[in-house]
C-alpha cells in the first residue's frame, strides 16, 4: 500500500547524493508501481498488452514492474534503478527531490477524496482529539492529514501524542480498547471506521486535491527520451478509459484490478468512490495548471520542512525548488528538483500521442 513517507529518509538521501542516472537517449526503460486503487491500471495495462502496444508504437521496450514495498520502489527509483515510479506528491518531494534527483510529475492520476481519514472512538467532533494518543504511520501523508485537520479546529500537534504504527498493524492496533484515535487510509480506514463507536471525523475530502497520486519520471531521462513520456501517457489514458467504461470490458478490467489488489469488485469500486480519478487527460492537465496546486505544494513543503523531511542541510522550506506549468517556482529556483508539467497530459487531450 502506498502513502508512507520513508522512515529511512537518511538512506534515501544518501542514495540521492549519487544523483540521477546519467540521462541519455536509449531504448529500454523500467518503471515501478505498487498496489493502490489509483495505480492498479499500470499492472492491468502490462497484463493486457497495452504497455507493449504503446512501447512498440514508439520503438522502445518498457518493463512495468510491481514492487510490493512502496517505499522501496521509491528508494530504488531515487538510486537510478527505475526511470519512473508511482508516488504521492509529498513523497516525490521528500525522497527523490530532497535526495537530489530531478524528477517530473508526468501524469497526475488522481487525488484522495476520502481515502484517508481520522477516526475517533466515542466522539464525532475532531476537537475531541485533544489530549489523545493518535496511532498513525509517522511522517506519512496520514501525519500530514492529521496536521491539516488539527489546524482546521485550532489545535496543534503538541495537543496530541503521535504513536507511530505500521500500516500493516494499524487495524489490529485500532481494535485495542486503549486506542481511541487513528489516522489511516483505505482499505484499512474502512476496517477501522467499522469498529464499535468509531467515527471518521476528518478525511481527505476535507482537503481536496492535497494528497495527489502521480507517475514520476527522471527529468533528464524524459528530456532525452520524449518517446518514454508519450508511451507512458498513452498507456495510462487508454487503460483508465477502459477502466471507467460502463461496458462488459470495463467491468472485466475493474474486476481484474480488484483481484490483483486483493479485494472483490465491490470493494475496489468503494475505494474508487473515494478517489478523484482524472479519467480525462484535459482534466488532469487543468489540475496541473491550476494555481491551487502551488498553494497545495506550499502546504506540503512547509509540513515537510517542519518535520525534517527535506534533509539535514535544509535551512528552510525553500531548500528544494518546485516548478509548475507556466514557469512558476516555489523555493530555490536554482535547485528545482520536482517539476509539475501539463505537457504530456495536454498532448493526450489534444489527440497528439
Amino acid at each position: 500500500m502506498h502513502r508512507l513517507t520513508s522512515l529511512l529518509i537518511a538512506a534515501a538521501l544518501t542514495l540521492g547524493l549519487v544523483g540521477p542516472a546519467e540521462a541519455a537517449a536509449k531504448k529500454d526503460f523500467r518503471v515501478a508501481w505498487s498496489i493502490y486503487v489509483g495505480w492498479m491500471p499500470w499492472g492491468y495495462a502490462a497484463d493486457a498488452g497495452i504497455v507493449k502496444k504503446w512501447a512498440d508504437k514508439y520503438g522502445i521496450t518498457l518493463d512495468v514492474v510491481q514492487i510490493n514495498d512502496y517505499i522501496e520502489s521509491i528508494n530504488q527509483y531515487t538510486a537510478g534503478a527505475f526511470d519512473g515510479c508511482v508516488m504521492t506528491n509529498m513523497d516525490a518531494l521528500t525522497i527523490p527531490a530532497a535526495g537530489g534527483v530531478d524528477s517530473t510529475a508526468l501524469i497526475v492520476g488522481d487525488f484522495s477524496n476520502g481515502n484517508d481519514g481520522v477516526v475517533l472512538k466515542g466522539a464525532t467532533d475532531l476537537k475531541a482529539i485533544k489530549g489523545r494518543k493518535v496511532n498513525l504511520v509517522e511522517l506519512s501523508v496520514s501525519h500530514y492529514l492529521l496536521a491539516r485537520g488539527l489546524e482546521s479546529v485550532g489545535l496543534k500537534e503538541s495537543d496530541i501524542t503521535v504513536v507511530n504504527t505500521g500500516d500493516a498493524d494499524i487495524v489490529a492496533a485500532a481494535a485495542a480498547p486503549d486506542v481511541s484515535a487513528i489516522v489511516t487510509w483505505n482499505p484499512q480506514l474502512a476496517a477501522v471506521s467499522a469498529l464499535p463507536d468509531a467515527h471518521v471525523v476528518f478525511d481527505s475530502a476535507d482537503i481536496p486535491g492535497e494528497i495527489i497520486d502521480l507517475m514520476v519520471v527522471n527529468s533528464g531521462t524524459l528530456a532525452d527520451n520524449p518517446a518514454l513520456g508519450k508511451a507512458l501517457t498513452g498507456i495510462w489514458y487508454e487503460t483508465v478509459a477502459l477502466m471507467a467504461a460502463d461496458t462488459p470490458e470495463g467491468k472485466a478490467a475493474r474486476d481484474a484490478m480488484a483481484k490483483a489488489s486483493g479485494t472483490d469488485l465491490a470493494g475496489f469500486e468503494s475505494q474508487l468512490a473515494t478517489t478523484r480519478m482524472f479519467y480525462a487527460p484535459a482534466d488532469a492537465a487543468a489540475f496541473a495548471r491550476d494555481p491551487a496546486l502551488e498553494r497545495t505544494m506550499d502546504l506540503v513543503r512547509q509540513f515537510s520542512f517542519s518535520h525534517g523531511l527535506l534533509g539535514e542541510g535544509a535551512k528552510s522550506a525553500d531548500a528544494v525548488g518546485i516548478g509548475f506549468p507556466g514557469g512558476g517556482t516555489l523555493g530555490d529556483s536554482a535547485n528545482v528538483k520536482l517539476r509539475f508539467t501539463d505537457t504530456w497530459m495536454q498532448q493526450a487531450a489534444d489527440g497528439k500521442l
